[in-house]
C-alpha cells in the first residue's frame, strides 16, 4: 500500500514521524536467507570500497570501469551475471596478489569475509541492480515483530522499538506531564504553552488527556503560523525582490494562504496543485491563484544593464530547482550545464522540467515596483462577500446608466436646437468672478486668431492676498509635449517671486503661491500631464488657508491628484506687478508654444459642481456659438455628457448612485492587498537546451516532460504546470511521498 498523502482526522503531528520511521536502515549484509538486494546488501559496499574509482566521477574513474552501472560492468567484463569463473570482480576480491587485488592496498580499505560472500552470492543470482532505493515507490511494511508488546500504542512505535531491542536498549521512561506540555507546545506551535493548559493537563485524569492536548494545539492558529515557517523558507519567500536596490513587494497574501492551508489541514494533494498550477485548474476561485504565489517567490531584478532573456532563463532555473528540491527531494542543478554525475538525470531531462515553468507572462525586468504583472486584487477577508455583491450592483447601475443616456437623448437634442449663447452664458457660475478674458477661439481645426506677440497685461486683476479664497483658470492647448511656463500669473519674479501663478510644469498643471521662494510658500502641481494637441479646461481653487492642501487642480472639471513641493506660507502675496497672460511677470513665457482660451479667476474658492458646470457650460458656449451644421459630433456628444450630470435628474440620480458604489469599491481596495500570480501564455511550453548553461547558447529545443527515472508523465495529463502537479502526486510517484 503506498503512504498517504495527507493522514486522516487530527493526527497530523504523527504522521511527520511516521514518514521518517518508515525509512529505517535495515541490516548492510542479507541474513535472511532470501535473495541478495542491491540496494540494501551490494551498493553500501560498493559506495565505501569501489565507487571513488569506479563510479561516476569521470575525472577520478580509473581503468575506465564503472561499477554504479550495470551494463558497463558487464561489459568491461568485471561482472558476468550467473559465472563466478568468469566475473573479474570475483577473481579481483579474491586475489592475494598486491597489483591485481581489489580494493588495493594503497586504498587503505579492505572486505570482510562476510562482505566478499555476499558478493559473490549477488553474482551468483544474477547481480540484478537497483534503482537508488528513493526512486522505488514506497510500499507500506508490516511492523516489525517485538518481544515488549505491551510499549508500543501505534505501529510506529513497533518500528522504534524493533530498533532499539535489536541494539540492546530500552525505551526511555515516558516523561512527566509538565515536560510533555512543553515539548507538545513547543512542537506544534512554537511557543511555550500557557501555565493554565498546563496545570488543566495535569490534573485530567481521563486516558486520552494528551490527544486533547495536541488536539488543543493543532486547533490553534499559531500552529498553522509555526509550520508555514518551514515551507515558506523551502518556497523562499520574501518581501523584497532580493537583488538591484531590492525593492518591497507585497508577497503577504501568499504567505497567509499557506498559514491557512496548514490551519485548515488542507489535504497535501490539493496544496501541491494549486500552488503549483491553480491559475490552470477549472473555474479556479482567488484563493487558488493566490496560491500560485509559491512560483513568484523567485528573486527578480530591473537593474540597468540587465539582459531580458537572461534573466527570464534565470528565472525558469530558479522555479525548476525549487520544485526539484521541494517535492523530489533532488539537486536538479548541476544538470543546468551537463549532465547529472551522481543522480540519474540528464541535461536534457532538466529543461525538458524547466519547459512547464518557461510559460509564464511574467516579465524579465521587475519595474522597481512592487505590483510586478501578473498580480490580482486581494479584498480582506470582511469585504470579499460585499465585494462580490457590489460588482454585480456596478454593473447594473452602469447598465441603468446607458439605458438613460440613449432615453434622454432626443430631449437633450430639444435643449441644444434652443440653447443660443446668451442662454448658455446665463448658466456659468459668475458670482464673485473677477476676470474673464477670451483670447483666441478654441475651434481646435483653426489657427489661433491673433498673433502672441507681448503678453497680456491686466493692472487691477488678480490682487489676492493669502487668507482668502480664490480661483483661477483657462483653457489651454499645449503645441509640444513636456511645456513649461505661466499661463497666467500675477507675480514679480524679480522680488522673490512673490505672487500666484497658473503654472504649466512638463505638462502638468499646478500653481505656486508665495510670499518668499522658497521659505515661505506654497506649490502643488497635478502627477498627470494635460494631452498635447488638445484644449482642456484647467482650473486651480485655493481655500485660503494657507497650507499646500488646500490648492485643489483640475482638468476637464476632474480633481487631479497632486504633488506638493512647498507647504510654508506666513507673508503677504501681494505683488505690485499686474497680471499677465501667457508668462509672469518678466519670464517663464508660454504663448509662443501653447494656446489660452477664456481666462477667468474668482475672488472665492469654487466649489467641485462649480468647477464642473463651469468646465461644461464655457465649452457648451464655444459649441453653440457655431451654426448647428458646423459642430463636431465628438463636441455634441461631450456637450451632451454634461448636460446630463447638470440637468437631467433620472441622470443625476444614477450618476450619484454610481459615484456612491465607486466610492464603496475605492474603500475595500484601500483595505486590501495584491497577490503575484502565475498567468500561462497560450502556447505549449517549451524550452532550448543551453550549452553549458549559457542563456544565449541555444541548442536542440525540448517540449515539457518529466524524468526518466521517474515514473513517465500518463497521457492523459495536460503537457503544463497543472499536469506536472498531478504527475508528483501519482501513486506509483516514488520521490513526492518520501520528501
Amino acid at each position: 500500500m503506498s503512504l498517504p498523502l495527507n493522514p486522516p482526522g487530527g493526527r497530523r503531528a504523527g504522521w511527520f514521524a511516521a514518514t521518517a520511521a518508515l525509512l529505517l536502515s535495515a541490516p548492510a549484509v542479507a541474513d535472511d536467507g532470501g535473495k541478495v538486494q542491491f540496494n540494501r546488501d551490494i551498493r553500501p559496499i560498493f559506495s565505501e570500497t569501489c565507487f571513488a574509482c569506479h563510479g561516476p566521477d569521470s575525472a577520478a574513474r580509473k581503468a575506465d570501469l564503472r561499477l554504479d552501472k550495470r551494463a558497463d560492468a558487464i561489459t568491461a567484463g568485471a561482472i558476468a551475471p550467473g559465472k563466478l569463473d568468469e566475473s573479474e570482480l570475483v577473481a579481483r576480491i579474491d586475489s592475494a596478489d598486491g597489483d591485481e587485488m581489489m580494493p588495493p592496498p594503497a586504498s587503505k580499505k579492505t572486505l570482510t569475509a562476510e562482505q566478499k560472500a555476499v558478493l559473490k552470492r549477488w553474482v551468483a543470482e544474477g547481480a540484478e541492480y537497483e534503482p537508488h532505493w528513493s526512486l522505488i515507490a514506497p510500499k507500506r511494511p508490516e511492523p516489525p515483530k517485538v518481544k515488549d508488546l505491551a510499549w508500543g500504542k501505534t505501529p510506529i512505535d513497533r518500528f522504534i522499538l524493533a530498533e532499539l531491542e535489536r541494539r540492546g536498549l530500552r525505551p526511555a521512561p515516558e516523561a512527566d506531564r509538565r515536560t510533555l506540555a512543553r515539548r507538545a507546545s513547543l512542537d506544534l506551535t512554537g511557543l511555550p504553552p500557557e501555565p493554565a493548559d498546563v496545570e488543566a493537563f495535569v490534573d485530567d485524569k481521563s486516558a486520552n488527556a494528551y490527544e486533547k492536548l495536541v488536539d488543543k494545539y493543532l486547533a490553534s492558529p499559531r500552529w498553522g503560523e509555526h509550520r508555514a515557517r518551514y515551507w515558506l523558507d523551502a518556497a523562499r519567500y520574501a518581501d523584497t525582490h532580493g537583488i538591484h536596490i531590492d525593492n518591497y513587494r507585497e508577497m503577504w497574501s501568499y504567505r497567509d494562504w499557506v498559514i491557512a492551508a496548514f490551519n485548515k489541514n488542507v489535504p497535501f494533494d490539493r496544496f501541491t496543485v494549486e500552488q503549483l498550477a491553480g491559475d490552470l485548474l477549472p473555474n479556479t476561485t482567488l484563493e487558488q491563484r493566490i496560491a500560485t504565489g509559491f512560483n513568484r517567490c523567485n528573486i527578480t531584478t530591473n537593474e540597468g544593464g540587465a539582459i531580458d532573456e537572461e534573466y527570464l532563463v534565470l528565472y525558469t532555473r530558479d522555479r525548476t530547482e525549487t520544485v526539484s528540491q521541494v517535492f523530489l527531494g533532488m539537486t536538479a542543478g548541476c544538470a543546468v550545464c551537463h549532465d547529472h554525475k551522481f543522480d540519474p538525470l540528464s541535461q536534457r531531462e532538466f529543461y525538458e522540467l524547466a519547459a512547464f515553468f518557461n510559460n509564464t507572462t511574467q516579465a524579465a525586468m521587475d519595474g522597481n515596483i512592487k505590483d510586478t504583472p501578473p498580480t490580482v486584487f486581494v479584498p480582506a477577508e470582511p469585504d470579499r462577500a460585499r465585494l462580490s455583491s457590489l460588482t454585480a450592483e456596478r454593473d447594473a447601475t452602469r447598465r441603468d446608466v446607458d439605458a438613460r443616456k440613449a432615453a434622454a437623448r432626443a430631449e437633450f437634442d430639444k435643449f441644444l436646437a434652443a440653447a443660443t449663447p446668451d442662454s448658455i452664458a446665463r448658466l456659468m457660475p459668475t458670482k464673485g468672478q473677477t476676470l474673464q478674458f477670451a483670447l483666441d477661439s478654441r475651434d481646435a481645426t483653426k489657427p489661433p486668431k491673433r498673433d502672441p506677440g507681448p503678453a497680456i497685461e491686466l493692472a487691477e486683476a488678480g490682487d489676492f492676498e493669502r487668507d482668502k479664497g480664490f480661483s483661477f483658470g483657462a483653457w489651454v492647448r499645449p503645441t509640444k509635449d513636456g511645456q513649461g511656463g505661466a499661463i497666467l500669473a500675477r507675480m514679480d519674479d524679480q522680488h522673490d517671486f512673490r505672487g500666484w501663478d497658473l503654472w504649466l510644469e512638463g505638462g502638468k498643471v499646478g500653481s505656486h503661491i508665495i510670499h518668499k521662494w522658497q521659505d515661505d510658500a506654497l506649490k502643488a502641481v497635478a502627477t498627470t500631464p494635460i494631452k498635447t494637441g488638445v484644449w482642456t479646461h484647467v482650473l486651480v481653487t485655493y481655500d485660503g488657508s494657507s497650507k499646500a492642501a488646500g490648492i485643489k487642480v483640475y482638468y476637464d472639471g476632474v480633481a487631479q491628484k497632486t504633488q506638493v513641493t512647498a507647504d510654508s506660507l506666513k507673508g503677504t502675496i501681494k505683488a505690485q506687478v499686474p497680471l499677465k497672460v501667457g508668462q509672469r511677470h518678466s519670464t517663464s513665457r508660454l504663448l509662443d508654444e501653447t494656446l489660452i482660451h477664456d481666462v477667468r479667476a474668482f475672488g472665492r474658492t469654487l466649489s467641485p459642481d462649480e468647477v464642473k458646470s463651469l468646465f461644461g457650460t464655457t465649452r457648451t458656449y464655444d459649441l453653440v456659438a457655431k451654426p448647428a451644421k458646423e459642430r463636431p459630433a465628438a463636441e455634441v456628444d461631450q456637450t451632451f455628457g454634461w448636460w446630463l450630470g447638470a440637468y437631467d435628474k433620472p441622470s443625476q440620480d444614477l450618476l450619484a448612485r454610481k459615484a456612491k458604489l465607486d466610492g464603496e469599491e475605492a474603500a475595500i481596495k484601500s483595505r486590501g492587498t495584491i497577490a503575484h500570480v502565475m498567468n500561462e501564455k497560450p502556447q505549449p511550453p517549451m524550452a532550448f537546451i543551453l550549452n553549458r548553461g549559457d542563456y544565449d547558447k541555444r541548442k536542440d529545443s525540448v517540449k515539457a516532460d518529466t524524468p526518466d527515472c521517474l515514473p513517465p508523465l500518463p497521457s492523459d495529463l495536460p503537457r503544463n504546470r497543472l499536469g506536472l502537479a498531478q504527475w508528483l502526486l501519482r501513486p506509483e510517484h516514488p520521490l513526492t511521498a518520501r520528501v
